[in-house]
């Protein structure tokens, strides 16, 4: 093969090579674009079914109250009826029967008239008698209507303009939560997540943030207060987990949405001291070491289990309860490093991790 044929071989080998390359990047665009369009669309319909059943929730809630207080102003027309009626039905009662007594009255009159001479005299008698006890010039009061009640409904016109304003300004949405998480930072034993605000009209008062295993379906809550950001401990590592934060507006009660979950992982172990250290009791995680009062004596180096941390990572030592100091008591900390030959010959020895250990 001609040295012009083996250039063109190598060319195209090449630019199969390049296309290759490049259908692979487009493919991985293309699945972001799926993302994107999945993230759109199944989060638009979420929105739509949580307006949904909220405004259905609200009519609901609405039609009851206003019912409720429907039953309540017509209990209590019932009750000034039948106490304003009682009194004037005991009126009526009472004149209904004098009105009795009169029409007897007035037909022992006229018969006493109408009768004999002889019989004249004793039923005139008789009829004057009981005239006289019957007392005719004895009335019984009525009421004027002033004094009666007159029942009417007073109703606020302004409820409802209130009502319509309130209506029109409940709810809102938005194309973008107010808090994204920013980075994920992997940690021994945890990821440290910083979140930042990127409405600039929301004042937060507090941001909350969760996580979850990603085989698992709950959040957990991980932190919440003002800071914009938290170390999660504890997680396995090599095992993927999810996070998201949410922030509550100054003055409200209630959260702002989810921001899009965030997928971060860890490859350092947690930290952990080295058991079997002489003078020292171990917490069950191995991450607390507490002195042995019993071998002051002879209580030497704590070390770390492990070299869980690199160069450039901080590393933080808590004393969280201190004994009496005895002579020869102190503290410090030092690591060892190890070098060793990097296997690329133009950047020199490498440095391993650093082993903490604790006198």
């Amino acid at each position: 093969m001609s040295i012009e044929a083996e250039e063109m071989l190598q060319e195209a080998k090449e630019n199969i090579e390049a296309a290759q390359n490049y259908k692979g990047e487009l493919q991985q665009r293309l699945h972001g674009l799926n993302q994107a369009h999945n993230q759109v669309r199944g989060s638009a319909s979420q929105a739509r079914e949580v307006l949904r059943c909220h405004f259905e929730m609200l009519q609901a809630q609405v039609a009851l109250l206003l019912s409720e207080r429907l039953s309540a102003l017509l209990q209590e027309v019932d009750i000034i009826e039948q106490d304003s009626v009682r009194p004037l039905d005991d009126c009526q009662r009472l004149i209904e029967q004098g009105v009795n007594t009169a029409d007897e009255l007035l037909r022992e009159g006229e018969a006493a008239i109408l009768c004999g001479i002889a019989e004249n005299d004793e039923k005139l008698g008789s009829f004057t008698k009981k005239a006289l006890q019957i007392q005719l010039d004895s009335l019984p009061e009525v009421p004027v209507l002033v004094d009666v009640p007159c029942l009417s409904a007073q109703l606020d016109d302004s409820l409802l303009p209130a009502l319509r304003e309130r209506i029109a300004r409940h709810g809102s949405v938005a194309s973008h939560p107010p808090v994204l998480i920013e980075e994920l930072v992997e940690r021994p034993g945890g990821v440290l997540v910083r979140w930042c605000k990127v409405d600039d009209d929301f004042t937060a008062q507090d941001y909350r943030l969760q996580y979850r295993r990603s085989t698992a379906s709950q959040y957990e809550d991980a932190y919440i207060g003002k800071d914009c950001e938290f170390l999660v401990l504890h997680l396995d590592p090599h095992m993927d987990h999810l996070f998201r934060v949410c922030a509550r507006k100054e003055g409200r009660s209630e959260w702002s949405p989810w921001s899009v979950p965030q997928a971060g992982y860890t490859t350092l172990a947690a930290h952990e001291w080295r058991p079997g250290s002489e003078g020292y009791i171990l917490s069950s995680r191995r991450n607390i070491a507490l002195r042995n009062d019993s071998s002051l004596s002879s209580a030497g180096v704590l070390y770390s289990n492990a070299p869980t941390y690199f160069c450039g990572q901080t590393l933080t030592f808590k004393i969280t309860a201190a004994g009496h100091q005895t002579s020869g008591t102190a503290w410090g900390c030092v690591w060892s490093a190890t070098v060793v030959e990097s296997p690329c010959k133009d950047k020199g020895p490498s440095v391993s991790p650093p082993k903490v250990q604790c006198l």
